[in-house]
């Protein structure tokens, strides 16, 4: 059996994860000192920013409150703030989320950008990381303001806010998979893969494994990135086998199908559990939220003396951290037996070992895997075993 890497490409492999484990281990330190310098020394003067220039935006577009269209809009954001300054609320949480991403970018442009294309992973031109770097930044941006609206502005109008919003977020949840064939196209074209064998044997595994699906697409993703990759986006009649155009490419046709058994295990498995433990968990951090959002009051940190100040958004990140911290091992340690547990349906699907491994192999030589990654790496909260493992999990026939 041939080696996994020859030793030029191992010593490859290792130059390119090096950075990233560098970071794994540094990230957390990095981000807690973020948060303790906004916590103690930027809160008020970024606040103070942010109520000068929408008193400043007030002044001169003032007179865009009577608009027609705006006018309703204007009347609705005063009664769920229940005052004036939720535009000065919405500026400072755009500050906060800006002075981050401004201080990370350089990190975020050598990683994404500059280490993937020495490396021969991005095809990247720079105008189109630009493009999609603007798309998420922008993204991020209206989820910052969703957040100011819907959290801290019906903290301000409901006493149990937190059941208010949970209840209605959680179930939202459970669903939201539905619209995953949607999200993926902002960044990437798709098309249908073409009528052929290909597409026909994948009709036939799905028909086996008893999988209803939608469509077989193609998403064009080798503008930007040289990995292979497959996944199942969607659920009921919504659900898409998505392969990208690198993988149908790179990949025979039994290596394929023994991609899209692995992703079909993904469907098989029981999701209820994790997605009632999810929404479980949502409302208990929303109730952690609401706790310390009425200390903060009590207590006027940073002169929060009413209660869902936008000042003590600092003060949630802060807890999100610790909340993500502490959870990533285990949400990482249930993925990883996830991942496994596809592995051994894709086998049973396919019943053919040789092209299961085969496609492991690859995936692996062309997506630079590390099959040996850093144990603390792992145990971290990776969200696959090993490539290594995988492998030898594989039984030779």
């Amino acid at each position: 059996m041939e080696p996994l890497f020859t030793p030029e490409q191992l010593a490859d492999i290792h130059a390119y994860h090096l950075p990233y484990y560098i970071r794994a281990a540094v990230d957390p330190f990095v981000s807690l000192g973020l948060l303790a310098l906004m916590l103690g020394v930027l809160v008020h003067p970024l606040y103070r920013g942010a109520s000068a220039a929408a008193a400043g935006l007030e002044r001169r577009f003032g007179a865009l409150r009577e608009a027609p269209v705006l006018r309703v809009v204007f009347h609705a954001m005063d009664r769920l703030w229940g005052e004036s300054g939720w535009g000065a609320a919405i500026l400072f949480a755009l500050g906060v989320d800006l002075f981050i991403k401004v201080l990370y970018l350089p990190v975020d442009v050598w990683f994404s950008y500059v280490l993937e294309h020495r490396h021969g992973l991005s095809t990247y031109t720079p105008g189109a990381f630009a493009w999609d770097l603007l798309k998420g930044t922008l993204l991020g941006a209206a989820a910052v303001v969703a957040l100011v609206i819907g959290l801290y502005g019906l903290a301000r109008r409901v006493r149990r806010w937190w059941l208010v919003l949970g209840v209605p977020v959680a179930v939202l949840m459970l669903v939201a998979s539905a619209l995953d064939p949607y999200r993926a196209r902002l960044y990437f074209d798709q098309a249908p893969l073409p009528a052929g064998t290909l597409r026909t044997r994948i009709t036939g595994l799905m028909a086996r494994a008893d999988i209803a699906f939608a469509d077989v697409v193609v998403e064009k993703t080798s503008v930007a990135s040289r990995r292979v990759g497959a996944y199942f986006a969607g659920q009921g009649p919504t659900r898409t086998i998505v392969l990208n155009d690198v993988i149908v490419r790179e990949l025979s046709e039994d290596e394929i199908l023994a991609a899209v058994a692995h992703e079909a295990g993904h469907v098989n498995e029981s999701r209820w559990p994790g997605r009632i433990a999810s929404s479980l968990a949502l409302l208990a951090l929303l109730f952690a939220i609401d706790r310390l959002l009425r200390l903060a009051q009590a207590r006027a940190w940073w002169g929060a003396t009413r209660f869902a100040d936008i000042r003590t958004l600092p003060l949630i990140s802060l807890l999100l951290f610790f909340v993500i911290i502490l959870s990533s091992p285990l949400s990482g340690a249930f993925s990883r037996e996830r991942e496994r547990e596809a592995d051994r349906y894709g086998l049973r699907l396919t019943g053919d070992p040789q092209a299961f491994r085969r496609m492991l192999v690859k995936a692996a030589r062309v997506n630079k895997m590390d099959p040996e990654p850093p144990r603390w790496v792992v145990l971290k909260g990776m969200s696959h075993p090993p490539i290594g493992e995988r492998i030898a999990d594989i039984p030779v026939p």
